[in-house]
């Protein structure tokens, strides 16, 4: 049985089938809604079981802009990942779908491996969650009353291990737990590992990411490669720093998501994690050492 149900939202009927021909092959059912009334009819369904709605912005009635609005102002469904297509191709169009909460914006006409790709980016940003939270709620009643804690890690299954332990000190973990999970990420990946954006993207698209990280955590080169965490509780707030032995990056372009890397399945998480998950994230050093803070 596939894994992932997925909602498709288009006016167009090719379009409609033209989604689900492309991610049959990716454990995913698609079920169709031919405008944004009956999209939410489905989407408010008591049952309902989506995991990623693919949804047009420029439809008849009811805008795909509008049902984005809504799915993120319900409290059932502000965490469901939206993929939006849309004609609308302009920096401000993208700016504003990105604002309204989608978590990708694929502008049309678009190559069928980009809406493939896009849809693993979100796939795997699920499981990668579900891990973590998983691991939070491990952890969560031993860790309220640390006021200081510094581990090390190193590999994927590290990330998701040491993002649970440190999202369990947080009054809201789930809110903390995705931007701790992006920026242990970017420690490995980017910083230990060497892996350029453009190098990841590349990866991305050719469904080869992981396979590559796991190369190069067994590469002589890179064996022994650690990054660090370390956490602090203070009166009223808390204090994560992260530092990786890798030689930086150019971090300021990141901090706030940028309309021209809308396609791009990656390059989303060190802004969305200042945006949404932290109170502050401030780069220091040559980018190999990051600090994010939660006030209390």
């Amino acid at each position: 049985m596939p894994k992932w149900k997925i909602l498709a939202v288009d006016d167009e009927p090719f379009i409609l089938i033209l989604i689900e021909e492309l991610l049959g092959s990716e454990d995913c059912v698609v079920e169709s809604a031919a405008d944004a009334a009956t999209a939410w009819e489905m989407l408010s369904q008591p049952d309902n079981s989506f995991s990623l709605v693919i949804l047009d912005r420029m439809m008849p009635g009811v805008s795909g802009l509008e049902l984005l609005q809504r799915i993120k102002a319900d409290s059932r469904l502000k965490d469901l990942p939206v993929i939006m297509q849309s004609g609308a191709t302009s920096p401000e169009q993208i700016a504003e779908g990105i604002e309204a909460g989608a978590f990708h914006y694929l502008t049309k006409p678009y190559m069928p491996n980009a809406l493939k790709c896009l849809v693993r980016s979100v796939i795997a940003d699920i499981e990668l969650r579900e891990e973590v939270s998983a691991q939070t709620a491990r952890y969560i009643e031993s860790m309220k009353s640390f006021t200081r804690a510094e581990i090390s890690f190193s590999t994927l299954e590290d990330v998701n291990r040491v993002a649970g332990i440190l999202a369990a000190m947080c009054p809201d973990p789930d809110k903390v737990s995705s931007g701790l999970v992006e920026l242990l990420l970017n420690a490995v990946e980017h910083g230990n590992l060497g892996i350029t954006y453009d190098e990841k993207k590349r990866l991305m698209y050719e469904d080869g990411w992981e396979d590559e990280l796991k190369r190069r955590l067994a590469s002589p080169e890179y064996t022994g490669l650690a990054a660090t965490a370390t956490f602090e509780r203070r009166k009223d707030i808390l204090v994560f720093r992260i530092i990786d032995q890798g030689k930086g990056f150019d971090w300021v372009k990141y901090l706030d998501l940028d309309p021209g890397r809308s396609l791009d399945p990656n390059g989303r998480g060190i802004a969305m994690s200042r945006r949404y998950s932290f109170s502050t994230v401030e780069f220091q050093e040559c980018g190999n050492v990051v600090e994010a803070t939660v006030f209390l």
